[in-house]
């Protein structure tokens, strides 16, 4: 098949392979967002009388017959088309003719990568803050039922001061609140249209970059054609940044779990059907999916420094480098959507050993409490710490579910503002589906033929 920049030579196979690599295969990832913006781009061309409503009308069709191919398993890209883009004109070329050779009008591969990758991160940050909302609603839901359910507070590992249940679930539950803002930051950086650029200085035609942005649904157009360019793997290294600190929240999350459900602590029994066996000792029951998901972490942190290390040192315009920021990108989605899901679902098979926690209190974990009770009494805090530090010994146990009650501030264990963080989930539901419905109304509005 013929190359997009084909010469009067060829190019030799080794160095093919070598440029090529397996980018053709991460591509494969990014058809559909390849003929969604090849619709809008063509969409502007008959607007400004490039092409007439006859050859939209055959290249609309032509692109989503391509689609169907796609989603039948049918349409391949082949290591000599290099690319989604040559893959994709060659079909229209072979069937439309001189027609298909029109579409790449006012494009360069430069601004048409840039947006399929656009369009495809907007399309998985939609998955990804889906399933961040789906965790938060299942963690606050474990938090709300083991809420005065007592537990260690720890720190150096060390046992601590009385905490609970509820209080450790609840904490990434506001964690992962934190990074959904990260999220949507992400998404609005993302959220802008590079179609246009070109090459990465614009065309001697009057295309209308707004109306090409309003038909895929962008808020607004990334202005400056140079910077479009130079752009990429900067919104792709700030897109896997977020996904990293969702996964530094879930490694966290599973390496606690790994700690409190071994046998000398046995805080919580781990569902059987998430847990693998060894192939020598029958006993073991083993914690694979909290294991991987602490590995994972740091592929997709892994992730955020390839790809800032590849754009750091680039000259201004294209470079080829920026074909190794895909792959990093779409692996980092795959591994995160599945980790979110994968822990939605085995949260709640998680068994809490109720009496198992409250039986781990023992006296010394209360020696806070009591130095601030000889505060209260008028005893200065420095001389009721030397004092209960002294006499370890002499404090008594107390009721540890009477105790988490009766820290009543904002956000300690008796008052953890469980129905609050219910309601910030379900606004941010309400803004997350709103913000979708529009998405997929202009793609579906785009598409029709």
């Amino acid at each position: 098949m013929a190359k997009l920049w084909k010469k009067k030579y060829e190019l030799d196979k080794t160095v093919e392979d070598f440029t090529v690599g397996d980018d053709y295969l991460w591509d494969t990832r990014l058809i559909k967002a390849d003929i969604i913006g090849n619709i809008a781009h063509t969409t502007m061309l008959q607007e400004i009388g490039i092409i007439s409503e006859e050859e939209l009308r055959d290249i609309k069709t032509s692109l989503m017959d391509i689609l169907d191919l796609h989603e039948e398993g049918k349409f391949k890209i082949k290591k000599e088309d290099e690319d989604v883009h040559t893959a994709v004109e060659n079909f229209l070329t072979k069937r439309l003719g001189d027609v298909g050779k029109k579409i790449h009008t006012a494009r360069s591969r430069n601004d048409q990568i840039l947006l399929d990758v656009r369009l495809y991160s907007k399309e998985r940050l939609f998955e990804i803050i889906e399933n961040v909302l789906n965790l938060c609603k299942v963690l606050l839901e474990f938090s709300k039922e083991n809420e005065f359910v007592p537990m260690p507070g720890r720190t150096h590992t060390q046992r601590a001061m009385p905490s609970s249940v509820g209080l450790w679930a609840s904490a990434f539950v506001e964690s992962l609140l934190d990074d959904l803002y990260l999220l949507k930051s992400a998404f609005k950086l993302n959220n802008q249209s590079p179609l246009g650029s070109a090459a990465s200085y614009g065309v001697n035609l009057n295309i209308d970059r707004e109306y090409i942005a309003s038909l895929l649904g962008f808020e607004k157009v990334q202005n400056n054609v140079l910077y479009a360019n130079n752009s990429r793997g900067k919104i792709e290294s700030i897109i896997i940044f977020t996904m990293s600190q969702i996964m530094m929240d879930l490694s966290k999350f599973a390496n606690d779990l790994i700690l409190f459900s071994i046998p000398e602590f046995n805080y919580f029994s781990l569902p059987d059907e998430f847990c693998g066996g060894s192939s020598l000792m029958p006993q073991k029951k083993n914690p694979a999916l909290l294991e991987l998901t602490r590995a994972k972490a740091q592929v997709v942190n892994s992730h955020c420094f390839r790809v800032a290390e590849i754009i750091t040192s680039l000259y201004s315009g294209y470079n080829r480098d920026f074909q190794l920021t895909k792959g990093p990108l779409i692996e980092s989605f795959d591994i995160t959507q599945q980790t979110l899901y994968l822990l939605g679902y085995f949260i709640p098979k998680i068994k809490v050993n109720e009496e198992i926690l409250i039986n781990s209190f023992t006296p010394e974990i209360y020696a806070t409490d009591r130095v601030l009770e000889l505060v209260k009494e008028g005893v200065p805090f420095r001389d009721a710490y030397k004092e209960v530090g002294i006499n370890l010994d002499s404090l008594n146990k107390k009721n540890p579910v009477e105790n988490i009650k009766s820290k009543t501030h904002v956000g300690a264990t008796g008052n953890l503002n469980l129905s609050k963080i219910e309601n910030i989930l379900k606004e941010e539901e309400r803004e997350f589906s709103a913000n979708q419905e529009r998405f997929m109304k202009k793609i579906e509005n785009l598409i029709k033929i």
